[in-house]
């Protein structure tokens, strides 16, 4: 078993940890942020094109507020095995539609929000295109463009001493209680890992695709006490650690 003794924590860190918000949802501005601005916690933010270009004001202010905004593509494209209404189905797609989708999503979010976005979400959490012998993936292109890409509902956790940070494991936070996430945090300070929570709406229990605010409340104050060795902060700040660190 590989443990990332060979990546240096900030004295007393045992483990690393991320939160992550898809899609630019609006409960992230009307409940998330201010549950975030309570415990003085910066997240990441995956914009996401299909509903994000609302509010565009209160965006620019989170990143303001030091957020991270992050790239989330500009149609959110997924597999079409998906029971959904998806408008680009990845399967039908290869790997010049999805980097230009990509890179017009970075151009919308720097024009409106006054950010570049260095780190990216795969929707629905799946880095391929095509089908067959088609079938590609597209790391390589979130490689050249950002600094760390995310998964979505990965088991295992990121090793900082090992880990491809263009396919980060990203775990899913929806619908968990606190306790079922401090094991996962008892996880990671076993395995001096990096967690990277990753939710959608920010709600109440049996909403469906949200975390709870209340368990938002108590992972953001359980993380920030410094008694539980964990270094909370964005994608983009412990994946620039660690590059630096390998370097």
């Amino acid at each position: 078993m590989r443990f990332p003794d060979r990546f240096s924590y900030p004295e007393g860190i045992r483990a690393a940890v991320s939160l992550t918000f898809d899609d630019s949802r609006a409960s992230q501005l009307d409940r998330g942020l201010a549950i975030l601005t309570r415990h003085d916690v910066h997240a990441t933010f995956y914009f996401g094109l299909r509903v994000g270009t609302h509010r565009v004001d209160e965006w620019r202010a989170a990143a303001d507020a030091g957020h991270e905004i992050g790239n989330h593509t500009m149609t959110h494209a997924c597999s079409g095995n998906f029971q959904w209404d998806v408008p680009n189905v990845l399967e039908d797609k290869d790997l010049a539609w999805i980097e230009a989708d990509i890179l017009e999503a970075q151009q919308w979010i720097e024009e409106h929000l006054s950010v570049l976005p260095t780190t990216f979400a795969y929707p629905c959490g799946q880095p391929f295109v095509g089908r067959g012998e088609h079938y590609r993936s597209y790391v390589p292109v979130v490689s050249q463009h950002f600094i760390a890409g995310r998964g979505f509902m990965d088991e295992p956790l990121n090793d900082p001493s090992f880990c491809d940070l263009s396919m980060l494991n990203g775990y899913d936070s929806d619908e968990k209680t606190f306790d079922e996430l401090v094991a996962v945090l008892d996880r990671a300070r076993q395995e001096n890992a990096w967690v990277v929570f990753a939710s959608h709406e920010v709600g109440d229990p049996g909403d469906g695709q949200a975390i709870p605010a209340d368990v938002l409340d108590e992972l953001c104050a359980y993380c920030k006490d410094p008694a539980n060795g964990l270094w909370l902060d964005t994608v983009d700040a412990i994946a620039t650690a660690i590059q630096e660190q390998r370097s």
